[in-house]
């Protein structure tokens, strides 16, 4: 049960960072490993606001999404936009190069080591469960990332903003011709998804230690649970991150041996059976 909740945790992350994934290219189209490096500048960003302005955790968890989110509306503004008519092929690269420029520059300024981040103090002790101690901020972690997961899900799927997104990346001229600003919708759009990645990285920041490399280390393990879930899906992003975080952990007792390697197995026998995604359509 110990590595069942371990897994919920790492499920979390797997799926708050799938789900920004999902979004960007489900309605959006573009494949962003650009992801990585925004979940590292969320975790920088809320490192900055705590020890630089003397922000506590729970403005930063408003504010650091908030401003990486930003820095995503001006890349997809003067950067993506770009490339709509062209390839997938070039977005790609363009946000595969973006990721190792920004990853190169926060090595550049503060190191490879890790940095410290303190843990919100209404949320320090945990509970005895009987079978684990469960820290508190691993729980509220758990919490909020489903909360937030479910949240996105229902804005998407059952509300009329969420309808004129599904269907400006069907129909953009239909959608504008009810008044809607398409661009500025798609703009939005990839900012929020930024935005979810950067919250993502703020809850890990009092887990693991904030450093350049948080992002690079996470991105391709992502990129299969989205892979898995089908991609562009939703629904899919959160489910599979969620459980596969389980699975993982449990292998972690069965057979860790197999641990590091279990989602990327997984992956590859779903790819042969159902190439869309247990949740994608073809």
């Amino acid at each position: 049960m110990g590595q069942l909740l371990i897994g919920l945790i790492n499920g979390s992350f797997y799926a708050l960072l799938s789900l920004g994934l999902a979004v960007i290219f489900g309605l959006l189209n573009i494949i962003n490993f650009t992801h990585g490096a925004q979940y590292m500048m969320g975790a920088f960003a809320a490192y900055f606001l705590l020890n630089k302005l003397g922000m506590n955790y729970w403005w930063a968890l408003v504010v650091a999404p908030l401003a990486v989110g930003a820095t995503g509306v001006v890349i997809e503004r003067f950067m993506l936009s770009k490339l709509y008519k062209l390839d997938h092929l070039y977005g790609l690269l363009l946000t595969f190069g973006l990721a190792l420029i920004i990853e190169g520059v926060f090595r550049n300024e503060f190191g490879s080591a890790g940095l410290p981040y303190s843990m919100p103090s209404a949320l320090e002790g945990g509970h005895n469960l009987g079978f684990m101690f469960l820290p508190n901020y691993r729980a509220w972690v758990i919490g909020a990332s489903l909360v937030v997961c479910i949240g996105t899900w229902l804005l998407i799927e059952k509300t009329k903003l969420g309808a004129y997104l599904r269907a400006a990346t069907e129909n953009p001229k239909m959608v504008e011709a009810f008044g809607v600003n398409v661009p500025r919708m798609i703009t939005l759009t990839y900012g929020f998804g930024v935005g979810l990645a950067a919250l993502a990285g703020v809850f890990a920041a009092p887990i693991y230690q904030v450093s350049p490399q948080m992002g690079s280390s996470l991105i391709i393990v992502v990129f299969a649970v989205v892979v898995i879930g089908g991609m562009g899906s939703i629904l899919g992003a959160v489910i599979t991150g969620f459980g596969l975080g389980v699975i993982e952990g449990l292998t972690k007792v069965f057979y860790p041996e197999a641990s590091n390697t279990v989602i990327f197995v997984i992956m590859a026998i779903v790819l042969m059976i159902r190439p869309q995604g247990l949740f994608g359509q073809r």
